[in-house]
């Protein structure tokens, strides 16, 4: 099982914080450090001292880092235009020497995008916009160096791009598409991501989303096209404490109010989520995103790396 941390500084962390819980996730033996790309909290908490860039903040770490993966959970297709965001994702791959991820949606949450002025169109046309995206971005990746690409769509049209610079990672940095959508969620995915996650549901909830994605994977012939087989991801809130006192401590973030819908978590001992990861892995999970609220908590993260990832076959 690959296990990776996924972190939300929108609640409040400066880039001091995010370089040094990033530093210890490498020091632990944990595979990656993943970021929530949102520009504003989602509670009454204002998140002091306030947001910071999602890809500004990877550039920076993949300076400061040497082994991780580093990425996206994920980025929204409403705050960047593709070509420029293909040239940022595969200008920090060549900072990382390629380890970088980019998970990408659709996008969700209005107040950030009214907050600072970014069009949210209807979810019908996120949906078509992130599809495009989707198709320009390895399109530009793929493109043979000395060669140009150009596309027509809808909401987005490139002509004859040089598609620079070229990532490390080729055809290009690993996808990440996911969510709880039935339907064009796991088209796209199957058409176009190396992962696909699930995000923070119950392991029953999983199971489902994975057979949409396997029955889309088998609609598209992404096995016939030589494409190798999706990564099934899932994300997991985690409470983890010596002690049940202290795993509520760290559970009291998750009762306060928010816009995000509701979620499984495992708060408790590591036995606990040594179990949950368990219960995962039975229905084709191969990796997983563990929640981690406090970024000033770095005893959470060693408590986990000591106490969970021995336990885990093959975790790094």
């Amino acid at each position: 099982m690959r296990v990776s941390v996924f972190t939300e500084p929108h609640r409040g962390a400066s880039y001091d914080d995010q370089l040094r819980f990033a530093r210890l996730v490498e020091a632990a033996g944990y595979e990656g450090f993943l970021r929530a790309d949102h520009y504003q909290a989602m509670g009454d908490d204002p998140g002091l001292p306030g947001p910071t860039d999602a890809w500004l903040t990877l550039a920076a770490l993949a300076r400061e880092t040497e082994r991780i993966r580093l990425g996206t959970l994920v980025t929204s297709a409403t705050f960047r235009l593709p070509g420029p965001l293909a040239v940022m994702v595969a200008q920090v791959d060549q900072m990382s020497g390629g380890r970088i991820e980019l998970g990408i949606g659709a996008g969700w949450y209005a107040r950030e995008h009214t907050s600072y002025g970014i069009p949210f169109p209807a979810v019908g046309e996120r949906f078509d916009r992130l599809a495009e995206q989707l198709e320009v971005l390895t399109g530009l990746w793929s493109t043979p160096l000395g060669e140009t690409y150009s596309f027509t769509g809808d909401h987005y049209q490139l002509v004859d791009a040089p598609a620079l610079p070229k990532p490390v990672q080729v055809p290009g940095p690993p996808i990440i598409v996911g969510g709880r959508g039935p339907k064009r969620t796991p088209d796209l995915a199957a058409r176009y991501a190396t992962e696909f996650n699930m995000p923070f549901k119950s392991v029953a909830e999983t199971s489902g989303a994975y057979d949409r994605v396997r029955e889309a994977c088998a609609r598209t012939a992404r096995a016939e096209s030589g494409r190798p087989p999706l990564v099934l991801s899932a994300g997991i809130v985690v409470a983890i404490g010596r002690t049940d006192a202290e795993a509520q401590r760290r559970a009291a973030p998750l009762h306060e109010k928010s816009a995000l819908p509701p979620e499984d978590p495992v708060v408790g001992s590591p036995a606990q989520l040594v179990q949950r990861i368990g219960e995962f892995a039975e229905i084709g999970t191969t990796r997983v995103h563990l929640r981690m609220t406090d970024l000033s908590d770095l005893d959470h993260l060693e408590l986990i790396a000591a106490e969970v990832l021995p336990q885990l076959d093959g975790a790094r």
